[in-house]
């Protein structure tokens, strides 16, 4: 057994988004993953989300694809499907035409029920309806959509994962599966409980850019360095903004009001022009080791090769592809390395073989 999710048999049903990273992230924890996909595709090793899983290529319009479908949900432990709400039921492939014991995560960014259930939208529509969006950017210009990591990939595939791994613990007590209906428009909400408390305290404005951690706190945000690169500067707790005046030469007299909201504008100022006095590498040279939280802001090329990324592999590049290696890590489970994708539908005999098929039959299904 490799790795701690190597007892767990996963079919997913190929889409786009969330649902495959899902499916990827098992796959990197040992679990058996297998891709439902629509027709047969070379290899393509940039398709990252593809990485440790098996492929099969069967038509779903169909009979004998359709049979062979139920077939591979019954011996799995959890169907993963990102689609609008019904497409599965109209394929014949619903949660109530699959076994009682079988968990079956549906990942949506509406859910599976409510006035938008059946709309399109992405990441950034998602996002929006939270009041998540309206909080991230500058104060002057629209909000910023965050690269698509908080809805999809945050409230989408974590919580899908979550309610994925719930599930299954769920299953060993009580025999049964269930229906998981991860909506990015839940999950989203659900990360936001600090936001939430400081809004309840009077703590948090709807003012994008004038509180603690939205960029309106000088001591929170990101600074222009000489050369034209950028620090990020979290010096929150009192102890770490003393270091930050420290290290700087700011003034010292600032400690006694950080948090005096009346100075933020002001200081914006001379924090900006501090730190353009230097580039971005002597800063974080000057920083470096220290509780000042202050960290050099690094492009996705050179994220790799800082000592302390590189000292912990947390990137790797099989075929020259960089990506991130499994996480998280664990004591006693051994997580190999992921495997590169292979081409869709080059697993289909294999899988259909397990299955019971004979030649003849899967020659059927692939013809």
């Amino acid at each position: 057994m490799a790795g701690p999710l190597a007892s767990l048999k996963v079919v997913e049903f190929s889409g786009l988004g969330p649902a495959p990273l899902a499916g990827q992230l098992l796959a990197d924890l040992g679990a058996d993953v297998v891709t439902v996909d629509r027709k047969t595709a070379p290899a393509d090793p940039t398709d990252v989300n593809r990485r440790g899983k098996r492929s099969v290529v069967l038509d779903l319009k169909n009979a004998v694809g359709l049979e062979a479908a139920h077939r591979l949900i019954e011996a799995s432990d959890v169907l993963i499907e990102g689609f609008r709400p019904g497409v599965m039921e109209r394929l014949g492939l619903g949660p109530d035409s699959c076994p009682e014991r079988l968990i079956y995560a549906r990942m949506t960014g509406w859910g599976q029920e409510g006035p938008l259930s059946q709309t399109a939208g992405h990441d950034i529509n998602y996002l929006a309806l939270t009041g998540a969006l309206h909080a991230m950017g500058d104060a002057d210009r629209p909000p910023v959509p965050p690269l698509n990591m908080v809805a999809d990939y945050g409230g989408g595939t974590m919580f899908l994962l979550l309610g994925i791994l719930s599930a299954v613990i769920e299953r060993g007590i009580s025999g049964k599966g269930q229906v998981v209906d991860a909506a990015m428009v839940d999950g989203v909400p659900a990360m936001m409980g600090l936001i939430h408390s400081m809004l309840a305290q009077g703590r948090w404005t709807e003012e994008r850019g004038t509180n603690w951690l939205d960029g309106g706190a000088p001591f929170y945000r990101c600074y222009t360095c000489s050369c034209g690169g950028f620090v990020s500067v979290g010096a929150l707790e009192p102890q770490f903004h003393a270091l930050l005046l420290e290290k700087t030469g700011l003034p010292q007299d600032h400690q006694a009001s950080q948090n005096d909201e009346t100075h933020w504008p002001r200081r914006h100022a001379q924090y900006t022009q501090a730190f353009a006095q230097k580039s971005r590498d002597e800063w974080a040279a000057i920083f470096d080791g220290s509780d000042a939280c202050v960290a050099p802001v690094l492009t996705f090329s050179e994220a790799q090769f800082h000592p302390h990324m590189a000292a912990r592999k947390t990137f790797i590049a099989p075929q020259g592809v960089l990506q991130a290696a499994p996480a998280p890590r664990f004591s006693r489970s051994a997580v190999p390395a992921p495997k590169v994708p292979a081409a869709v539908g080059a697993d289909t005999a294999a899988v259909l073989g397990a299955l019971g098929y004979g030649e003849a039959d899967i020659i059927a299904i692939v013809d």
